[in-house]
């Protein structure tokens, strides 16, 4: 199983909610209204709906850091 890691930058963060909205097994916001990592470490089960989140950032707070074997 390939693995990749999930970051957030919470000093970029806007509050938009949008990738708790796509990928919330992965995301959530915390009190403040930003972005939480719920598992850093992302399976293929949730590969697509991460990708998207990443990608729908509005202040590009997400990163994907390279896959790694598991």
């Amino acid at each position: 199983m390939t693995r990749m890691t999930v970051v957030a930058d919470r000093e970029l963060c806007v509050g938009a909610g949008r990738c708790a909205l796509t990928a919330p097994a992965v995301f959530t916001s915390d009190d403040d209204g930003l972005v939480a990592v719920r598992e850093p470490q992302v399976t293929d089960d949730h590969r697509a709906a991460v990708t998207t989140a990443v990608s729908l950032c509005p202040a590009q707070a997400l990163r994907i850091d390279p896959p790694t074997s598991a």
